[in-house]
C-alpha cells in the first residue's frame, strides 16, 4: 500500500522495553507487602512502600525505599514462599506470625517507582508504564484478541471482553496504574466509564473512513461540533480538575508503522478542543471523508508514543489524539479504558459486563483484592434511607426514550 502526499511526520517518542522490574509481594489474599514507618504491613493498593527488588537468586528481597532486607525460604509444594525478617516468619498481614506463617507470591512490578510516574504524569499529561503487565498475561490477550501468534485467527464480539478471559480482568485491575490515576484525579473512588474493550486495528486499505482528533469521554471535545449533536462538556481550562484519564494497554508492540496512538502533547490545558484544520471526529465521521480529503494532520506538531507490549499508557483525557493508521500487514491490539472520578456519570453501563463476569467461571481465578478493585471499577451505587443500590440501565426505558 503506497500513501501518495501523506506525510506521516509526527514526532516519535520511544519507550523502551525495560532492562528489569522490581517484584511485588502479594499476601493469599492479595494484597501487598509493605514496609513504612509503623514496620512491616499489607495494603490494598500499590505506592512506593510495596515495591522490592529480589536479590541474591530470589532467595532476599530488598525494600526500595527503605532498604530493609526479608529472607525467602520455599513454600514445598504451594505457590510462593515464606518470608522472614530478624528471624520470624510473616503472617499474612505483615507481622511476625504466631502459629502459622504466610506464603507470599512474588510477582512482577514496575519498572519505576510509582511516584516517578505520578511526576511524569502531572508534569507532562501523560506517562507510560513500560511492560507493567506480566508476560504470561500479555501472551493471554494476544490470544483473547487474535494478534500476535493468533494473528490469523478472527477475533469474536459476540461476547463481552471481560467474559473471554481472565487476562482481561487482570489488566484491568493493574495496580500502579490505579494507585496512579487515583492521585492524579485526587480520589480514591474512581470508575471505568465503559467495560474494556479491544481497539483492534487491521491493516489499513489506504480508503477506509479513520478516526479524527478529539478528546476522550468525558470531554469528547472534537467529536460533536455543535449543542445539540451530542453531550456537550464545558469547555474550561482547569488543570487541577480532572475528570477522566485515558488508560490504553498496548496488547500488540506499538510502532508507528502499525497505528500507534497519535497525540498532541499539552494540548489537555489549553480547555478547548482540535481545530477543524487537524480534522477532528466530528468531521472525519463523515462516511468517505477519508477517501475524498485525506488523512487528518500527521505532521511534526504531533506525537506518536512507541512502546513494547504490556505497557500501559495513561494520558488526560483531555489530550488531543486519534488512532493511527497500520501500514503493516498484522493486526495490532489495545484495550481501551476510560477512568473517571465516582461523581460523573459512565459513558454506558459496565454493571451488567460485571454481572457476567462474577456468573462465569473466571470470577475463581481472580484474588479478592483484584475482585475488590474489579467491583469497585465497574458497579456505581447510590447510598441513601433506602439502602444501596446499584445504577444500572433500565431495558424498557431505553427501548421507549428518544
Amino acid at each position: 500500500m503506497t500513501y501518495e502526499n501523506e506525510l506521516f511526520q509526527e514526532r516519535v517518542v520511544r519507550v523502551e522495553r525495560p532492562s528489569a522490574h522490581w517484584t511485588l509481594l502479594r499476601a493469599p489474599n492479595g494484597e501487598f507487602l509493605g514496609a513504612c514507618d509503623a514496620g512491616l504491613a499489607v495494603f490494598d493498593y500499590v505506592d512506593d512502600k510495596a515495591i522490592w527488588e529480589s536479590v541474591e537468586g530470589r532467595t532476599a528481597y530488598r525494600h526500595v525505599v527503605t532498604d530493609l532486607v526479608l529472607e525467602a525460604k520455599a513454600a514445598g509444594s504451594e505457590k510462593g514462599c515464606y518470608l522472614q525478617h530478624n528471624g520470624a516468619r510473616l503472617a499474612s498481614d505483615g507481622t511476625a506470625a504466631v502459629d502459622k506463617a504466610a506464603v507470599f507470591s512474588p510477582g512482577h512490578g514496575p519498572a519505576h517507582l510509582p511516584s516517578e510516574y505520578l511526576t511524569t504524569l502531572k508534569e507532562n499529561g501523560w506517562v507510560c508504564l513500560p511492560s507493567i503487565i506480566a508476560p504470561d498475561v500479555v501472551e493471554e490477550l494476544e490470544r483473547i484478541s487474535c494478534t500476535g501468534r493468533w494473528d490469523h485467527e478472527t477475533y469474536d464480539r459476540s461476547t463481552g471482553s471481560l467474559v473471554k478471559g481472565i487476562a482481561v480482568a487482570q489488566a484491568a485491575t493493574e495496580p500502579v496504574s490505579l494507585w496512579v490515576m487515583r492521585q492524579y484525579m485526587q480520589t480514591s473512588e474512581i470508575r471505568l466509564g465503559h467495560p474494556p474493550g479491544f481497539a483492534i486495528l487491521t491493516p489499513d486499505d489506504g480508503e477506509r473512513d479513520v478516526q479524527g482528533w478529539h478528546s476522550d469521554f468525558p470531554y469528547h471535545w472534537g467529536i460533536f461540533a455543535t449543542r445539540g449533536i451530542g453531550p456537550e462538556i464545558p469547555r474550561h481550562n482547569f488543570p487541577e480538575l480532572v475528570m477522566g484519564v485515558q488508560r490504553n494497554l498496548c496488547v500488540s508492540e506499538f510502532r508507528k508503522e502499525n497505528g500507534a496512538t497519535c497525540f498532541k502533547f499539552g494540548s489537555h490545558v489549553l480547555g478547548e478542543g482540535p481545530p477543524d484544520a487537524w480534522g477532528p471526529g466530528h468531521i472525519y465521521r463523515q462516511p468517505g471523508y477519508r477517501a475524498s480529503h485525506g488523512l487528518p494532520y500527521n505532521g511534526p506538531e504531533a506525537d506518536v508514543v512507541e512502546a513494547p507490549g504490556g505497557s500501559y499508557i495513561l494520558y488526560d483525557s483531555r489530550v488531543w489524539h486519534r488512532a493511527g493508521v497500520n501500514r503493516t500487514e498484522r493486526k495490532r491490539a489495545a484495550i481501551l479504558q476510560a477512568i473517571i472520578p465516582m461523581y460523573i456519570m459512565p459513558k454506558t453501563d459496565t454493571s451488567r459486563a460485571y454481572r457476567n463476569f462474577i456468573e462465569s467461571p473466571l470470577i475463581e481465578e481472580l484474588t479478592p483484592l483484584e475482585l475488590k478493585e474489579l467491583k469497585a471499577l465497574m458497579i456505581t451505587r447510590i447510598e441513601g434511607s433506602g439502602g444501596k443500590h446499584v445504577v444500572t440501565t433500565d431495558a424498557v426505558l431505553s427501548e421507549i426514550v428518544e
